[in-house]
């Protein structure tokens, strides 16, 4: 081997295959740098426009290598099938490729041009993958781009062309019209009104993704759909798929068209891809019909720009879309927030029916079954739910919590699920739906025996995992939440009666915690009554010390129609109105309504008064009214005012079974 680095170690040439030219081999010689580009000055001249007007240069470098050197080209270099950065050594065999024109580099005796001929199989310089059925287009392809370059030089290019500087100024017309464009639909109509308009188009066509296919890795004609047409009735059948198909394989726009055969023009055939984040997911089509306008590159560039306008507004549109649902639900989220600004969620107490709970939400939390929690109105249900969510690993997401007693069914289904703007009078913007904020965490639904039979069809889907659609919207949701439902109702009389599913039923029910009234754990009520003064006292900066044994004692033997709610909310007014450090029982001002049916007369006999305890005048009235119907005890229980569970656990601690 010869080791002066002055000398080449052997005959070197380039062998350039340039389909507007053929084959042509050009000798390498140290010393003399090859350069290559479209500028008439260069060594090698590249017919290709994707090729720089300076686009690189091959040369012998110091350590005695051949070496081939990239000019900061616009669309790049590549060896093999990399693309080159920097300076790059070449050995013998390797295959430079610029545009659609390919350099073969070899050491030794260069091959006769009719070798180099018959190796050059293809012809056609067409880079990118093609199918099959577009071989028949190689033959009428004229043009080939990858970007548009019509506004990079306009300045110099506008002076000697007029065609460009009219180009120039529909794209900025369009570029005004598309930036106040609020669908994809009207800018797609636009921007194919201005295509169509620059490149003398008969008819013509913008193809975009189905919401379905736009995250694919690959899009191709199956995955889009026409959004504009002129003229309207065309369909996509009616287009030669092929051609877009070529277009999307290589991001390419391609002008081809038949022959001239006689003095007939061509007709004309534009396909170009529109662009979202660098990738190619959409198409415009563009067909003119023969005419003696003959079709030059600058009308595909025109095309591309038009092609890259729409691209960006898609994802601009796409980008305020994600806003505007991120922005809902954080203004759904602050709002839910606030309202329980201040709400303690802490089950506190000690008793055995507690423990019991809490032993049940530990071993339901870590799974993903339904819970449907019941219990007597203010027993702390939805803190039962929450002590769930704040257990499992979806602590860190949302817990949203909805009553469905409070809504009609046409709201409830709105807050549910969500509606869109103007789905219905007062629908003035787009509205999440509980279902979507509380998506990765937990849905708290109280009262779901309120809910209508309608409502229940649409919530089991979504139980079941299917997606659901806002009100008035067709864009289909899927959401992970897990759902904690609570009732104070009995659900099982309900389903009896057909106003609540049973299918509903088992699969709200896969999980019963049953929280017990507050009269059913006494241990717990001096414990709740300390832990609200405590939370009051802070809140409204009164020093309270405690209550008088009298007022804890009447605390204990007070019945809680209201369970803890009425107790908290009894703790709040005597932390407040108390004149004394020691809450005492008047501060407490329990409720003296009379049980329903009670006259509120005291019984008794001439003027003589025999006392008698709540508990046995309860009782007594109970089993009147029991005889009064007849021993019907579903009508006795609607005349008492009491669920008929209620009338048959009091039966069960009188020891009567019937």
């Amino acid at each position: 081997m010869n080791n002066d680095k002055s000398t080449p170690l052997a005959d070197a040439h380039v062998l350039v295959r340039d389909p507007a030219n053929g084959p042509m081999l050009n000798p390498l010689t140290p010393g003399d740098v090859l350069s290559l580009g479209r500028a008439p000055g260069n060594t090698i001249v590249l017919h290709d426009e994707r090729a720089s007007r300076n686009h690189a240069e091959i040369r012998f470098n110091d350590d005695g290598k051949w070496v081939i050197h990239d000019l900061k080209s616009r669309n790049g270099t590549t060896v093999g099938a990399d693309e080159i950065t920097s300076e790059h050594t070449l050995i013998d065999g390797d295959t430079i490729q610029i545009g659609s024109i390919t350099i073969l580099f070899c050491e030794g005796p260069p091959p006769s041009l009719s070798e180099a001929d018959e190796s050059d199989t293809d012809g056609t310089g067409i880079t990118g993958e093609m199918s099959a059925e577009i071989a028949e287009w190689h033959s009428t392809i004229r043009y080939r781009r990858n970007r548009s370059r019509l506004l990079d030089d306009i300045r110099e290019s506008a002076r000697t062309a007029p065609k460009v500087g009219q180009a120039a100024a529909e794209l900025c017309r369009l570029a005004f019209t598309l930036g106040r464009a609020t669908e994809v639909s009207s800018a797609a109509n636009r921007a194919l009104e201005s295509a169509m308009l620059g490149s003398n188009a008969s008819k013509g066509m913008v193809l975009l993704p189905t919401p379905e296919a736009i995250h694919e890795e690959r899009m191709t004609v199956t995955d889009l759909y026409g959004v504009a047409a002129v003229p309207s009735d065309l369909r996509v059948d009616d287009i030669p798929t092929n051609l877009v198909e070529a277009a999307l394989a290589t991001d390419e726009a391609i002008l081809a068209g038949p022959e001239t055969v006689g003095a007939q023009p061509p007709a004309i055939t534009i396909a170009a891809p529109i662009r979202v984040h660098g990738k190619p997911v959409g198409a415009i089509y563009l067909s003119s019909e023969p005419s003696s306008d003959e079709k030059s590159p600058d009308d595909l560039e025109f095309v591309i720009a038009v092609c890259d306008a729409i691209g960006q507004v898609y994802t601009n549109l796409e980008a305020r879309e994600t806003l505007s649902t991120r922005l809902a639900t954080a203004a759904s989220e602050n709002k839910l927030l606030k309202e329980r600004l201040g709400e303690k969620t802490r089950m506190v107490g000690n008793s055995p029916a507690l423990a019991t709970i809490t032993t049940q939400v530990e071993r339901v939390a870590s799974t993903k079954a339904t819970v449907l929690v019941r219990g007597e109105s203010g027993a702390g249900k939805e803190l039962v739910a929450q002590a769930i969510h704040d257990a499992s690993d979806r602590k860190s997401g949302p817990f949203v919590c909805l009553n469905c007693a409070a809504l009609s069914e046409t709201l409830l289904e709105s807050e549910l699920f969500g509606h869109e703007k103007g789905a219905f009078t007062g629908a003035t913007d787009k509205k999440a739906g509980k279902f979507e904020l509380a998506d990765n965490g937990t849905l708290f639904l109280d009262e779901i025996g309120e809910m209508s039979p309608t409502i229940q069809a649409k919530f089991l889907r979504v139980l079941e995992g299917h997606a659901f659609e806002r009100v008035g919207g067709s864009t289909r949701l899927k959401v992970d939440v897990r759902v904690v439902a609570a009732t104070n109702r009995h659900l099982e009389d309900a389903v009896a009666s057909g106003g609540f599913r049973r299918d509903l039923y088992f699969r709200l029910r896969v999980v019963e915690i049953a929280v017990p009234p507050l009269r059913k754990r006494p241990e717990d009520i001096e414990l709740l009554a300390n832990h609200f003064v405590d939370v009051f006292s802070r809140e409204t900066g009164r020093k309270i010390e405690g209550f008088s044994s009298a007022a804890i004692g009447a605390m204990q033997e007070y019945h809680w129609p209201g369970n803890i709610r009425e107790l908290r909310n009894c703790i709040e007014r005597a932390v407040v109105l108390s004149s004394s450090s020691i809450i005492d029982v008047p501060d407490l001002a329990l409720s003296t309504l009379a049980s329903p049916g009670d006259t509120g007369r005291i019984e008794s006999v001439g003027n003589t008064f025999t006392p008698e305890t709540l508990a046995t005048i309860e009782k007594r009235h109970i089993l009147a009214t029991l005889e009064c119907t007849g021993g019907n005890k579903t009508k006795a229980a609607k005349l008492l005012g009491i669920e008929r569970s209620t009338l048959d656990r009091k039966f069960a601690r009188w020891g009567k079974t019937d």
